[in-house]
């Protein structure tokens, strides 16, 4: 993917950087174009341990740190546009066409779960560990290995047992 970013803001990183120094407020939201996949739009966040390109994570909104997400989570969620672990900072899908990490057998236009394996979905119905505002917009393995198409509109885990 190659992102342009449609907002101006002096100082933002590239989209797909990761940050071994805060480089913009945490939070800060930016919109921006690929050439295939549309207008996305993006938020700022803190890295975890063990993230990578495509990982889904959940974030705290009161200090916009992130964790893998995992079954039985509350809160927003993003992927991850680049390898942003711990002590480092970069940018999360929360609205467009994303890439995602997404576990065997995945199917386009699924709705989407969380997993036992952190930051990985599937489409395997699991009581109150639905992602909301998203869905599979591929089979697993497109456009990657191990990656997925997703449509996200702000997506979030409530742990609820009702849709």
């Amino acid at each position: 993917m190659v992102w342009h970013v449609r907002d101006e803001y002096i100082g933002a990183p590239v989209i797909t950087d990761t940050d071994t120094v805060q480089k913009v407020p945490l939070g800060t939201r930016l919109h921006a174009y690929d050439p295939t996949y549309g207008d996305g739009e993006f938020i700022y966040l803190k890295g975890v341990a063990s993230t990578v390109v495509g990982s889904w994570v959940t974030f705290n909104p009161d200090d916009f740190t992130t964790s893998l997400l995992a079954a039985n989570d509350i809160g927003p969620t993003a992927v991850a546009m680049s390898a942003n672990v711990a002590s480092q900072y970069g940018w999360y899908q929360i609205y467009g066409k994303a890439i995602g990490k997404a576990l065997a057998g995945f199917l386009d236009n699924a709705n989407v779960y969380a997993t036992a394996t952190a930051g990985s979905v599937d489409d395997a119905v699991v009581a109150g560990d639905r992602v909301k505002n998203c869905k599979g917009a591929s089979n697993l393995d497109v456009p990657g290995t191990g990656l997925a198409e997703f449509e996200i509109a702000y997506p979030a885990m409530d742990d609820g047992l009702a849709a």
